[in-house]
């Protein structure tokens, strides 16, 4: 096995030995890059922007990503228009990374396309592999979230804080909680939407719940 096709292997989804030389020289300056990146401090959104697209794979306009960032190459991260990334993101790119426009990432949410084999003296070989995560567009995902590999997720979706999104699992639609990630039950998210309101609306809206109901008596 050569170290370059160690590379083609990886973006393939094979196993491939992330050892390989290339592969090393490919992360060092990912980390060298993202040692600028996360050094910034005056915030210049034209600057930080710049720096993203000088080793990812595309960043589109009106994207953020806050420090400490954290990913592996780089270049398999694909980042629509207006995307925000909280605080201490960490996105192990060995495989694509893709997401769409208007996403929110809360601090510290992890994307992991790594995968390991189960069976130990495959993976004491040394040998792993990875499989692509997607990510739509309007997409809310919620603090300390994890996003397992291979995992799709549907255009206005909402991930739970803390919830764990693991294989196998398309999400879309509704709100998604726990460990591992749950679709929320539509009378839950009805029942839970007074919570998302500021004191003051949820005042006006139990009052005007009043009011209808003592017109219909």
């Amino acid at each position: 096995m050569t170290e370059q096709s160690d590379k083609r292997k990886m973006l393939a989804g094979e196993l491939y030995r992330a050892s390989s030389g290339e592969l090393t020289l490919e992360r060092r300056r990912a980390q060298m890059m993202l040692a600028r990146y996360n050094a910034v401090t005056d915030g210049a959104p034209d600057l930080l922007l710049s720096l993203l697209r000088e080793f990812m794979g595309s960043v589109g306009d009106g994207t953020v990503i806050m420090p400490q960032f954290t990913c592996d190459y780089g270049y398999n991260i694909h980042l629509g228009r207006n995307v925000f990334i909280n605080y201490h993101g960490i996105f192990l790119d060995c495989a694509l990374i893709d997401i769409g426009n208007d996403v929110q990432v809360g601090p510290a949410v992890q994307l992991y396309t790594a995968q390991h084999p189960l069976e130990a003296d495959v993976r004491r070989s040394g040998l792993e592999s990875a499989r692509p995560i997607r990510i739509g567009n309007d997409v809310w995902i919620g603090a300390n979230a994890f996003i397992n590999k291979g995992i799709s997720i549907g255009d206005g979706s909402i991930i739970a804080a803390g919830a764990v999104v693991t294989a196998n699992q398309t999400v879309r639609g509704r709100p998604w909680v726990g460990v591992p990630a749950r679709e929320l039950a539509a009378k839950k998210v009805k029942a839970s939407k007074p919570a998302l309101l500021s004191k003051g609306a949820a005042k006006k809206a139990k009052a005007k719940k009043k009011a209808a109901a003592r017109g219909t008596a």
